[in-house]
């Protein structure tokens, strides 16, 4: 819609201002090329076909600009406006969807709420009082998810709604409530609604994972990192351990954890981003090089041990596995993330981690992969104006028995 507003612009434009000139733009059926003639002070036609997109024999050609080209309206000229323009209005575009600092690399927005169950006196440590809210297609939410699953908590301990994502229905950020999946809190149509009930007119991005008190009424936290670190501490009322959890954060393996986690977030989890919103070459060539020195790196340690510390699946894989899940269908392809030709199984030991963490118990439930890959194409239509969405990668072609 926006190359043929500008085209229009541009076709307008030209006609206008070569009328009082003498010139008019002549049917191509009527006059061969060059278009524009010399004709005195007779007033300018402009064909509704060039204007209002020209179809011959039921073929769309657009506004026919490309035939039409002449020395005076130059091929060179209509391109050139064209891109530019576009050029423009996609890169206000992008800054909306994905802030950007001065160099053209986005610049992730900072989270409001950084409370913490069982360390702060208002949010106590017990079963039954705090609910997430989740969205299938974003892997932050899929680590919140990944943690719930793999720590065995289930709705009554805590409980979680899984959000649709639309932008256009909701009222602002992406996430809207399904028809089945209605909100605890104050039957919200959208997230921002449970912001603004929890926080009374709040501004700002109204992301997800999003951790609240349902029983003190307060937002508890909103980035991911953090609301995983809290699920994988804390006992909802079992301090004896009557039920088997998984540990994710062994103090043995402490300092491990947290080094492998502060190469893998600007590498890889916020790398992907990082290619896939940038909005100049420079920026993308420096996060497209940061992927595939992440993917080596991952590479060179899972070809000598099971998982990224060690012997055991520990938070830091945890955090890695939503971005390698989606690596296939939506960061390579869309994103551009290392180079669209990238895939898993470039890297052996990665994709056989890959298997590893895919085959522990819970964790194929907690993602739906063709619905969490075909929401990047419909929904940041700055990166796929055309809405068109590729086949689907399954488990099955991701090589995951």
């Amino acid at each position: 819609m926006v190359l043929r507003v500008v085209a229009s612009i541009l076709v307008v434009g030209v006609a206008a201002g070569t009328c009082h000139g003498a010139f008019h733009i002549s049917s191509p059926r009527a006059h061969p090329p060059p278009l524009l003639t010399r004709t005195g002070t007779r007033p300018c036609r402009v064909p509704s076909t060039v204007l209002f997109g020209g179809r011959d024999d039921g073929v769309d050609k657009g506004f026919n600009l490309l035939e039409n080209a002449s020395k005076v309206v130059p091929q060179g000229a209509i391109v050139a406006t064209a891109k530019e323009s576009w050029k423009f209005i996609w890169k206000r575009m992008m800054a909306e969807l994905a802030p950007q600092d001065k160099s053209g690399s986005y610049a992730r927005p900072k989270y409001s709420f950084n409370g913490k169950i069982g360390e702060d006196a208002a949010f106590p440590d017990e079963a039954g009082r705090y609910h997430v809210y989740l969205g299938n297609p974003c892997p932050w939410c899929h680590r919140v998810r990944l943690a719930l699953a793999l720590r065995s908590m289930d709705k009554s301990e805590i409980g979680f709604t899984i959000l649709v994502d639309d932008p256009v229905k909701a009222s602002r950020g992406g996430w809207v409530f399904g028809a089945t999946d209605r909100d605890p809190l104050a039957n919200c149509r959208d997230l921002r609604e449970v912001y603004d009930a929890l926080v009374p007119g709040f501004t700002g991005r109204c992301t997800a994972p999003l951790l609240v008190d349902l029983k003190g009424r307060k937002i508890v936290s909103n980035e991911s990192s953090d609301i995983v670190r809290m699920l994988g501490k804390i006992t909802l009322g079992d301090s004896s351990n009557k039920k088997e959890r998984r540990e994710l954060y062994p103090d043995s393996l402490v300092t491990q954890i947290e080094e492998t986690n502060a190469w893998v977030y600007p590498l890889l989890n916020n790398g992907v981003y990082r290619c896939g919103f940038s909005t100049t070459q420079t920026a993308y060539d420096a996060a497209s090089a940061d992927v595939r020195k992440g993917l080596q790196q991952c590479q060179d340690i899972l070809s000598q041990q099971p998982y990224l510390c060690g012997n055991s699946f520990t938070e830091a894989d945890l955090r890695l596995l939503p971005t390698v899940l989606r690596f296939d269908g939506a960061y390579a392809p869309l994103f551009k993330a290392g180079g669209t030709h990238l895939r898993i199984r470039d890297y052996p030991a990665l994709h056989a981690w890959l298997q590893r963490c895919w085959d522990l118990d819970g964790v194929k439930e907690t993602i739906d992969l063709a619905d969490a890959n075909a929401s990047y194409y419909k929904q940041l239509f700055p990166l796929n104006p055309g809405g068109i969405i590729p086949s689907p990668v399954t488990a099955e072609q991701l090589g995951l028995s």
